[in-house]
């Protein structure tokens, strides 16, 4: 009995150990960097004292990047759900016998580097290419190019992300009874009445997690912003951090700061979007 009961417990040790090395410890070790002071005339040197200076200049001068990130990451989001749901809706219930081809095609992107299909975007998308020269020839794009500006970091961000989006909602929609949505045509209800309130309530779970998929990873991207961006006007808080680490000397508590203010906020907006329209499994 003893051993039964131990079980489940030693079953949860490799999986408490790889947490507590490759998650607690660094996000221990990144807080107290992030609390540091440089050591006057010696960069890269630092005071292991408390200084929460470095989370004010975080905030004063990166504000604006904490912005854009959020910015870029919830437009992203919306146009990927824009995209995705159709397309899980027709998998789910219209494919067919094409249901396994389509699955395949939305997941063969993540055969391919994430830094490829990017670069793949700045082609798709140079002023020589086939987008520019259809718009510019209907004058619908001002300025004359798409790299280089936020429209293309958005763009990058809805393309990389999209199965994120599109798996989940997949996953929720065939799971779901198709008897219930019949059920809303034999009580009367119009085809988007039964969409609206049975298929979409149905699958809620698949939009919940598809979202936070989507909008996690964006608000910290950089890829999409520093190959498909401009130097300053499109940059995003994962960008800073990047900068802050790698080139700048003695910037590791700025970055670190900023790494767990980017933390803080993603974990308090979830934490409110959960509990505003999320479903009694995820809360």
């Amino acid at each position: 009995m003893n051993r039964r009961r131990l079980t489940p417990y030693l079953l949860l040790i490799p999986g408490l150990a790889w947490l507590l090395i490759f998650f607690i410890i660094p996000l221990v070790q990144l807080g107290a960097v992030s609390l540091q002071s440089g050591f006057p005339g010696f960069p890269g040197y630092y005071y292991r004292d408390v200084n929460v200076g470095n989370y004010l200049t975080a905030l004063s001068d990166f504000g604006g990047h904490f912005g854009r990130s959020i910015l870029y990451a919830g437009l992203a989001t919306v146009f990927t759900f824009c995209l995705a749901y159709p397309l899980a809706y027709t998998m789910a219930f219209k494919a067919g016998r094409w249901r396994n081809v389509m699955l395949i095609c939305v997941v063969a992107p993540f055969f391919t580097s994430f830094i490829l299909r990017t670069i793949a975007w700045r082609q798709i998308l140079a002023d020589d290419g086939p987008v520019v020269r259809t718009l510019n020839t209907l004058h619908v794009l001002p300025g004359g190019h798409l790299t280089e500006t936020w429209v293309a970091v958005v763009a990058g961000l809805t393309y990389n992300f999209l199965p994120f989006m599109v798996l989940p909602i997949y996953a929720s929609l065939e799971r779901a009874d198709p008897r219930l949505i019949e059920a809303g045509g034999d009580l009367y209800a119009n085809g988007f009445t039964t969409f609206r309130t049975v298929t979409v309530p149905l699958s809620m779970p698949g939009i919940i997690a598809g979202t936070l998929l989507t909008f996690i990873p964006a608000a910290g991207d950089y890829v999409n912003a520093e190959l498909l961006g401009s130097d300053t006007s499109t940059k995003m808080v994962g960008n800073v951090i990047e900068s802050q680490f790698f080139r700048v000397l003695g910037g590791f508590p700025v970055a670190a700061a900023l790494s767990f203010t980017l933390m803080a906020l993603i974990l308090a907006m979830v934490v409110f979007y959960i509990r505003r329209f999320g479903t009694e499994e995820l809360v």
